[in-house]
């Protein structure tokens, strides 16, 4: 081998191929996290059977959870990564969260039916979760297909908080408490159209009567928070079955799946 041959294999066994690094980005995931730790915290305190601080945590990890998306969105960091982040954070604080919390205040007084509620509530949140996961191509962004489950949890904790602040005790209300899992769990897996208020955008501008009613809306929740939260949310989950009630009244399509039914993989969605 010549010496030119020689210094040649030397420069290209000294070259290193710098291959780019994947990371993740830090701002949508920083709501992601805080709003996993909000789960979290609402499970220690039912824990430490401080209900009140617990109902708070997971209506501080669903107002997170709405942010981080539109955080992505308008920072232009959305992900694989986040996505599933997204997903197993809300697992934690709209499916385990609200069923601990909801077992440990009231249902674990009525025994397997206790359970029950609690495990319901729980699977039909993880199967909301991933059918949204899959479905999130064919669906009318408009509309959610079943009671989202920060909806759901938000159900179930403004309850709790409703009842401890008008004093009654969970083993008061185990059976109510029952109905109410049971009602937020199965809706999430219904197909029933819920508005996702997607389409409402903040860079629009509105009438300045729109700001005055929303200073309204504000000191009407400072009145009562655990009443008026949730009213608020009582009211917006019966809104679909009101939603598809007057549809089907209509004669129109009732499903929110919104593409054709000839692609193979959307066959059985359309009902």
């Amino acid at each position: 081998m010549h010496d030119g041959d020689e210094a040649n294999a030397a420069e290209q066994e000294a070259v290193v191929v710098r291959r780019p690094r994947k990371g993740v980005y830090v701002l949508p995931n920083l709501f992601t996290l805080a709003a996993l730790f909000g789960g979290f915290y609402a499970i220690v305190m039912a824990i430490g059977a401080r209900y009140d601080q617990a109902a708070v945590g997971v209506f501080c990890a669903m107002v997170l959870d709405s942010l981080d998306g539109r955080v992505a969105r308008m920072t232009n960091t959305q992900s694989a990564f986040g996505e599933q982040m997204d997903s197993l954070s809300d697992m934690v604080s709209f499916g385990a969260a609200p069923a601990l919390i909801s077992f440990i205040w009231a249902l674990h007084g009525i025994g397997r039916w206790g359970w029950f509620a609690a495990f319901i509530y729980c699977a039909c949140a993880a199967l909301r979760l991933a059918r949204f996961n899959v479905n999130t191509g064919v669906v009318d962004k408009r509309y959610f297909q079943g009671l989202p489950s920060p909806a759901a949890a938000a159900l179930v904790a403004g309850f709790i908080w409703l009842a401890n602040d008008l004093g009654f005790k969970g083993a008061d209300l185990a059976w109510p408490m029952f109905f109410v899992a049971l009602y937020s769990g199965l809706t999430m897996v219904t197909n029933v159209p819920f508005y996702s208020f997607k389409d409402v955008s903040m860079k629009r501008s509105v009438p300045f009567v729109v700001i005055v009613l929303l200073a309204v809306g504000i000191a009407i929740i400072n009145i009562d928070p655990p009443t008026v939260v949730f009213g608020v949310f009582v009211c917006y989950g019966l809104s679909g079955y009101v939603v598809y009630a007057v549809r089907k009244g209509r004669g129109l399509q009732t499903s929110v799946i919104s593409t054709s039914t000839d692609e193979p993989d959307e066959r059985g969605l359309h009902k």
